[in-house]
């Protein structure tokens, strides 16, 4: 027989832990979003969480039936931070634009969750009001279900690849994200037109606008096809 689901209240510790804290599935998610940010992956720990919330690592599993959850909870308050306060205009292409920054923002605010998170899928509440208003932003503006599916899905995943792209670049350490973001310079630029032609064409530009990220670009591109899409009706190809 599967076991009942237990609300979040009913979950809710009564007394404060040793740290003073009422412990809760929002502070534990915020407390291990706190320390990836501190520390990585690699501090991020049932025990290690447990001392940072001054409670018995055990205790965890009241809320999370395991690491793995706790990550997708992670995932989804960073979907939810996108999310706040966010409304739409009736401009389905305006409104599609700023999800998708947020989305991207949001994530990588936090690098080191956004490294862990993008390429998962959890399913909870936060993710799955994003996927509503997307889906909507699209069915409202007249796109057949089908097209529907296939923007989102470009869109989605976009975003999210992007997301995990620059968040893996902002969670290498300073000297090594330097030296990357260096190379433009010390080596492209200095590339000869004779036996790089191309390259050295167009160095200037590739050191003045490399080292930013392309998601701006990309979203632009895929909105101003989905656009020319629906303007040009059901028969285009």
């Amino acid at each position: 027989m599967p076991k009942p689901v237990v609300s979040e209240s009913a979950r809710q510790r009564r007394r404060p832990t040793k740290s003073g804290m009422v412990l809760s599935e929002e502070l534990i998610v915020r407390t291990a979003l706190r320390m990836l940010r501190e520390h990585g992956s690699a501090g991020l720990t049932v025990r290690r969480l447990g001392i940072a919330l001054g409670a018995d690592p055990s205790t965890l599993y009241r809320y999370f039936t395991g690491m793995d959850d706790l990550t997708l909870a992670i995932g989804d308050l960073l979907i939810g931070q996108a999310m706040a306060d966010w409304h739409g205009t009736g401009d389905w292409r305006a409104d599609l634009r700023e999800l998708g920054l947020r989305i991207h923002a949001a994530y990588l605010e936090h690098p080191q969750a956004a490294v862990l998170t993008a390429n998962r899928i959890s399913g909870k509440s936060h993710e799955v009001a994003a996927d509503e208003a997307i889906l909507g932003l699209l069915r409202g503006a007249g796109f057949p279900d089908r097209d529907v599916v296939r923007i989102y899905h470009a869109f989605i995943d976009m975003t999210l690849a992007f997301a995990a792209l620059d968040a893996a670049s902002l969670a290498l350490p300073e000297e090594a994200r330097t030296a990357d973001e260096e190379i433009w310079q010390a080596t492209y630029a200095r590339l000869p037109a004779a036996t790089h032609p191309n390259i050295a064409a167009v160095a200037p530009l590739l050191v003045a606008g490399m080292n930013d990220s392309a998601y701006p670009a990309a979203l632009e591109m895929l909105l101003g096809s989905a656009e020319s899409h629906l303007t040009a009706g059901p028969g285009a190809a």
